[in-house]
């Protein structure tokens, strides 16, 4: 399994709540398309009073494929292009971070032995 992940940064402007809404309810059900996708997770930066460093990036967002072909794929794809572009109505492109990634799982708590 190959692994995606997209650290991003809200458009400057845009509230906590606007950033979050508009990625879970309008970008998210764009990325579900995108052909050969596995699996689709966002992960929403929680705020913590007790931090004094804000945090780097407001979100991840992992996209999981079988294998390198089937990534390769998709991104040749008009979803995957319209992903892109509408990344714009909410993502500050000057603060994103990505990797591709292959999981090395050291603890699983949550499997039964």
């Amino acid at each position: 399994m190959i692994k995606l992940v997209y650290c991003i940064t809200k458009k400057p402007g845009l509230t906590d709540e606007e950033f979050f809404h508009y990625w879970k309810r309008v970008h998210g059900p764009i990325g579900a398309r995108i052909p050969n996708l596995r699996r689709l997770v966002q992960s929403h930066r929680i705020p913590l009073a007790v931090d004094s460093r804000q945090p780097d990036y407001d979100g991840a967002a992992e996209l999981w494929f079988d294998d390198m072909e089937a990534l390769l794929a998709a991104r040749n794809s008009a979803v995957w292009q319209a992903s892109n572009e509408d990344e714009a109505n909410f993502i500050d492109r000057s603060k994103v971070a990505s990797f591709l990634s292959q999981e090395h799982v050291i603890l699983d708590e949550g499997k039964k032995k």
